[in-house]
């Protein structure tokens, strides 16, 4: 009986300082990664209450024979470690599309695509508006050239308000 209650006491412990971290409202940035070749994403964050927020990553590539964009959402779970360190977990997806214009085979290749993606990470909250981060996403691609599994890191810079 005394183990029962002590693990009720962690567990209301737990969940009161799981909650007790404060995440900005707002959050405007970039994430700088490879992004399956699409590379640098401008990224919103938005907080949904308690330790939630919807992230929205935008990269787009423009270029002489290669255009396209890629456009991901991902809900995520926030939990302090320590003063301003905080991991979080989250699930998503997103839809893209591209145009690549190959000169040596004179072949055009064109397609819009679906991904479904999960994201882990570590973020530093400084005391003045700005925060550091450090995640890990793979996507699952669904489509004719992008069907695969992918991995991308990216380290992600943001103002917060």
């Amino acid at each position: 009986m005394k183990k029962l209650f002590l693990l009720g006491v962690f567990a209301i412990g737990f969940a009161s300082l799981s909650n007790a971290q404060d995440i900005a409202e707002n959050a405007i940035g970039l994430r700088l990664g490879d992004s399956d070749g699409f590379g640098t994403e401008v990224s919103y964050q938005r907080a949904l209450g308690g330790n939630n927020r919807l992230e929205v990553d935008l990269g787009w590539r423009n270029s002489k024979n290669y255009d396209g964009f890629k456009l991901a959402g991902i809900y995520q779970w926030v939990w302090n470690i320590e003063g301003g360190f905080n991991w979080y977990a989250g699930a998503g997806g997103g839809l893209g599309s591209y145009s690549f214009d190959n000169y040596n085979d004179e072949k055009d290749y064109n397609e819009t695509f679906a991904f479904i993606a999960g994201d882990v990470g570590i973020e530093y909250s400084f005391d003045f508006p700005l925060l550091l981060s450090l995640d890990f996403r793979p996507e699952l691609g669904f489509g004719d050239f992008n069907d695969d599994l992918d991995f991308d890191i990216a380290l992600g810079i943001r103002y917060q308000f």
